[in-house]
């Protein structure tokens, strides 16, 4: 495959990934593609009989208190702060409204906490359809997967990939932001007074069954402990399986 045509496929991917949310807080240095959060909460919606998702929003609850995180923010994610999801939705003609969105909000707010680990505060939401009882809920269209990781060429690249691989819950390596398919990105960083350091993000899908937020955790100290200098490491997750 062509460098060029990697690069309008990594384009093509890193639209369908949406923004970068933060995951977890700011001690976490770990951020989640908006396509893999919408995909959950998509699955979640689907779980609550009668009820069809429509558009969610996912921003920042307050953007005035937002903490600056302890690695460097992959580029353009937002930096770690409470979040505010808002959600469209069909409900059931014939079941009190109140009661639908009790259900939904219960099961986004669970979808959102307890499987990724996202910082939600809010869960808005806004009937916008009654549907009869004959209508179906539809399926749910998953978003289109980033592309594989391609295998590192530097030592310290492939020595990082080895160790996030080794970390329970990770399901693969992605490659979304740096072109070509790369999943490890090692560069080097100066900050204020601080002395120039090496930085490594790393992105990665995880497994069913396993919270987002703890794998990152998790292969942020495989990687930092891999690497003889110890940098920062930030993880992306771009799919959840």
């Amino acid at each position: 495959m062509t460098a060029d045509r990697w690069t309008r496929m990594s384009g093509q991917h890193r639209l369908a990934l949406g923004r970068l949310l933060p995951l977890g807080g700011p001690r976490d240095g770990a951020w989640i593609a908006e396509g893999a959060v919408e995909a959950v909460l998509d699955r979640a919606a689907n779980e609550v009989p009668g009820v069809r998702l429509g558009t969610l929003r996912i921003t920042l609850a307050d953007p005035d208190d937002v903490p600056e995180p302890v690695v460097p923010r992959p580029p353009g994610a937002l930096p770690p702060g409470a979040l505010r999801v808002a959600a469209d939705f069909a409900a059931p003609a014939a079941e009190p409204l109140p009661a639908t969105a009790s259900r939904l909000r219960l099961a986004l707010l669970a979808a959102a906490t307890d499987t990724l680990g996202l910082a939600v505060t809010e869960v808005d939401l806004r009937v916008t359809e009654l549907l009869e009882a004959a209508d179906g809920q539809g399926t749910p269209v998953e978003p289109p997967r980033p592309p594989a990781a391609r295998d590192a060429t530097d030592p310290d690249e492939s020595r990082a990939a080895a160790a996030a691989l080794s970390v329970p819950g990770v399901a693969r390596l992605t490659g979304s932001l740096g072109g070509l398919g790369r999943a490890v990105h090692i560069e080097e960083r100066a900050g204020g007074t601080a002395l120039p350091h090496r930085h490594v993000r790393v992105e990665l899908a995880t497994g069913a069954g396993h919270r987002a937020v703890e794998v990152a955790r998790r292969v942020r100290e495989a990687v930092r402990d891999a690497l003889d200098d110890h940098p920062t490491v930030a993880v992306l997750v771009t799919s959840v399986d």
